[in-house]
């Protein structure tokens, strides 16, 4: 694991925008190769696994058979005709993805989407789509995962103009961090953050969980919002924790319920709810690409805030 220089964690989140727009302007033409498929197996690790968790679900709300998988799995789906994998890689070097990619390979058609498309990722598979996210100095997967995303969904065929309206709500929500941020994390300066996500979007939860984890060590942990009050809501009877909510669940009322009587502070993010601190607006909300895409910066810009307010906690 790479040293990372947190210094320059919340330039690289600025720039996600701009990141955007490149992609979209490299991209827009791209085939949407995921409709054309018979099954569709994305498979990487970390960040890029989360991007792959909401491709995934997306696609099978339009009906297809696609699947997201961790590039480690000692018991993985089978290469097979009719296949697309579809091998996330931002670093381009991920050694399990790259394993993952080879044992397809010659079977299954195997493309690479990654940030360094001359890495090695690019030897294993027919075709490779560079991410045009650039470098991120703070050595945290940020923009490339928000343009992971965005490349996986315009292979599922979404139309690249909610992409840029993505980008445009990102620099809203930066813009109008004045308006929320502070209070967001008075209310959340607490020793542990739990962020709740409907499973369609647990990708944006697990990112959103992970870069509190890695800029300012929070301890934090993604939960899908239906599921919480079934295997995580004991933990709200300890003092000290603290809620996230993206919203769009229809079980949300059950969590806010137990977090009112345990006094756990909720930060709504994309619309308010009774009982909650405080809410982060997101416009273009009713698109759930917009959604997906642009709701990551919350805790983003938390993790930022953190991170000035206590520093450094460890060097890796």
């Amino acid at each position: 694991m790479a040293d990372l220089d947190l210094e320059h964690f919340l330039p690289d989140v600025v720039e996600t925008p701009a990141s955007l727009q490149r992609l979209v302007s490299a991209h827009a033409g791209v085939e949407p190769l995921a409709l054309e498929a018979r099954r569709v197996l994305f498979v990487g690790m970390g960040s890029s696994r989360f991007a792959a968790l909401n491709a995934a679900a997306y696609l099978r709300s339009l009906g297809r058979d696609a699947h997201a998988e961790h590039a480690s799995s000692g018991a993985p789906q089978p290469p097979e005709q009719g296949l697309l994998v579809v091998a996330v890689s931002a670093g381009g070097g991920s050694a399990e993805t790259i394993a993952a990619a080879r044992r397809h390979r010659g079977t299954s058609t195997v493309i690479g989407v990654t940030n360094r498309p001359g890495g090695a990722l690019a030897a294993e598979v027919a075709t490779c789509l560079d991410l045009h996210a650039g470098g991120e100095l703070s050595g945290v997967a940020c923009r490339s995962y928000t343009n992971t995303l965005a490349l996986l969904l315009l292979l599922c065929g979404v139309d690249p103009s909610r992409v840029r309206a993505a980008a445009d709500a990102s620099a809203a929500i930066m813009d109008a961090n004045p308006d929320w941020l502070g209070a967001a994390a008075d209310v959340l300066s607490r020793p542990a953050i739990h962020v709740l996500a409907p499973a369609e979007r647990l990708g944006s939860a697990e990112q959103s969980a992970l870069m509190l984890r890695e800029v300012p060590r929070v301890r934090a942990d993604a939960c899908e919002t239906g599921d919480w009050s079934h295997v995580d809501v004991y933990l709200s009877k300890l003092p000290g924790l603290g809620l996230v909510l993206l919203r769009g669940s229809a079980w949300e009322a059950e969590v806010m319920d137990w977090a009112l009587a345990r006094d756990c502070p909720v930060v709504t993010v994309g619309g308010p709810l009774p009982g909650a601190a405080v809410d982060v607006p997101i416009p273009g909300v009713e698109d759930p690409v917009v959604r997906m895409l642009a709701e990551v910066r919350v805790c983003e810009l938390l993790a930022a805030d953190f991170h000035r307010r206590h520093g450094d906690r460890l060097s890796t």
